[in-house]
């Protein structure tokens, strides 16, 4: 992925209601492994349709968090009347917010370099970056099937 080759857009993002599993420590191979434990759950709970959206975020900065206490969620949408009781897993908002969106293909290797390079490129843009509001990866499951996911940063409107 090139970063010239970026498609970025801005995007206002209404509330949601989201479910989700958490791993506290050091940002790494760990967070995929609780992607691929979330991703059976929600299969196993008939909840990957077409319009399924799956979120990580990474709650806290390595610069000022210390690693053992980062906290990083994976999250599916859900309707605002979805309710669940299985262990594991919890339920909370996503506020709304105004985002840039970076989006990229869907490999490990494009979400290392659009996290490295694809912030720096919104600040050269002249974008204001909101950082008391956490970066999410987003993975919509009909850009999943055309092998693109996104990044969306906070921004100041």
């Amino acid at each position: 992925m090139n970063v010239e080759n970026l498609k970025i857009s801005k995007e206002s993002m209404p509330s949601h209601k989201i479910v989700y599993m958490r791993r506290v420590g050091q940002y790494g191979i760990e967070n995929q492994q609780l992607m691929e434990s979330f991703k059976t759950w929600v299969k196993e709970k008939h909840l990957f349709d077409d319009n399924a959206v799956i979120l990580g975020i990474a709650w806290d900065d390595i610069q000022s968090v210390q690693p053992e206490r980062c906290r990083y969620d994976v999250c599916l949408i859900v309707a605002d009347e979805f309710v669940t009781e299985d262990k594991g897993i919890s339920i909370t908002r996503l506020e709304a917010g105004e985002y840039a969106v970076l989006e990229f293909p869907h490999t490990a290797e494009a979400v290392q370099e659009a996290w490295q390079k694809g912030i720096s490129e919104l600040m050269e843009q002249g974008y204001q970056l909101d950082f008391s509001r956490p970066v999410i990866e987003r993975y919509a499951k009909q850009l999943i099937d055309i092998h693109r996911c996104e990044l969306c940063v906070p921004i100041i409107k």
